[in-house]
């Protein structure tokens, strides 16, 4: 038996990885608080559905088609999760991107059960003014709009994505919260001092699924003008194949490796190694929730190079611990790669002050402290 004030809370998510990669620390927290917690994702590996044994987090599996609309596969989706709320009976449900959200709201609405919405991003949907990206999004708005009607919070990682669901009237401005992200882990992505450099030899980092608006081709080009001054630079790319209409396909990201210009590291456990070796990281991209990629980099002390798109721009101050530089403009951040290359004495100070950031902004311990309280949880 629980505790009398003990909640059930089913937490819903795609992809089985980032349970415990972005949601770990928040189920870990809500286990401590007496709480049962049931996360919910498509269907895990046989490996991965072992190490979420290993972490001791419950799980259940159901279909999540993550990218497009296909209504039949969605309705699959929401009628398996109105069945698992029936089954379940939570307390608590929260959910977080796109389709759990919709979906999740939807199903929750139907099965009258109380419902939080987590939105770490508003994504492919809401970008761009082709006639086609204008109907997604008028689509997408009144989909959020209809599973949301019944929300208790919907949380945001940032103030100008609360601001579009505000002013799109999808949901009122009593509804939102704003928490920094999903964030770090301060111990695990613990400080590190710059490698040592030599004759230019600086390298810079991106982690990033293989997408156009993570800025990887103005990364790529930036790339090439920079090593036209200094040759010695090395540009890495880590990050996954991703099957939504904006992938970047395997073979360009392996012509810019032949071309010289990049270096693709591929897929990695554990990002810390390599953003160890790392001097300045860079994360080119067009709109984050709040990206969580860079946050790891500034607690491992690094300096860094973004954009001034919205979720990016939260962590940068602008010449403390790096620079912002405009959406899909490569030659502006082959600017500020230039600077860091003629400037090395600069990398140390700003990846502190980066860390610095890191601990009093983005610690998981104080949004997690945040995500229970909005909850009622803690």
């Amino acid at each position: 038996m629980m505790p009398q004030s003990a909640k059930k809370v089913l937490l819903i998510g795609v992809e089985p990885l980032s349970l415990l990669n972005f949601r770990g620390h928040l189920i870990t927290s809500m286990k401590q608080a007496g709480h049962e917690v049931l996360a919910v994702s498509a269907k895990a590996s046989v490996e991965l559905q072992q190490k979420l044994s290993d972490a001791n987090i419950k799980h259940a599996s159901i279909p999540f088609q993550r990218n497009g609309l296909n209504p039949i596969a969605d309705l699959k989706t929401c009628w398996a999760l109105y069945c698992l709320f029936r089954q379940h009976k939570p307390d608590v449900i929260l959910s977080y991107t796109i389709k759990p959200v919709i979906w999740g709201g939807l199903a929750a609405r139907l099965a009258g059960v109380p419902f939080y919405a987590l939105v770490t991003g508003l994504g492919f949907a809401f970008q761009g003014t082709s006639l086609k990206r204008r109907l997604l999004t008028h689509l997408v708005s009144a989909l959020y709009r209809f599973s949301l009607s019944r929300a208790i919070k919907v949380v945001f990682q940032n103030k100008d994505n609360a601001q579009v669901f505000i002013d799109r009237s999808i949901v009122p401005i009593g509804k939102t919260e704003v928490v920094n992200g999903s964030g770090v882990d301060i111990s695990r992505f613990a400080y590190q001092a710059p490698p040592t450099l030599h004759d230019h030899e600086m390298v810079f980092l991106c982690v990033a699924r293989l997408l156009g608006e993570k800025g990887l081709r103005e990364f790529a080009q930036a790339s090439k003008m920079v090593r036209s001054r200094y040759p010695n630079i090395r540009c890495q790319i880590l990050g996954w194949q991703d099957p939504s209409p904006d992938g970047i396909s395997i073979s360009e990201v392996e012509s810019w490796q032949q071309e010289g210009i990049i270096d693709y590291l591929g897929v990695a456990d554990d990002v810390r190694p390599l953003i160890a070796l790392a001097h300045v990281y860079v994360l080119p991209s067009y709109h984050e929730g709040l990206p969580r990629s860079t946050v790891e980099a500034m607690a491992m002390g690094k300096p860094i190079i973004t954009t001034t798109a919205v979720g990016c721009r939260e962590t940068v101050e602008e010449g403390i611990n790096g620079y912002k530089v405009p959406v899909a403009e490569a030659a502006a951040l082959a600017d500020k790669m230039i600077w860091f290359l003629e400037h090395p004495e600069a990398i140390e100070p700003m990846g502190l002050a980066s860390r610095n950031m890191a601990e009093d902004k983005f610690d998981v311990q104080k949004i997690t402290a945040s995500l229970l309280n909005i909850m009622d949880l803690s």
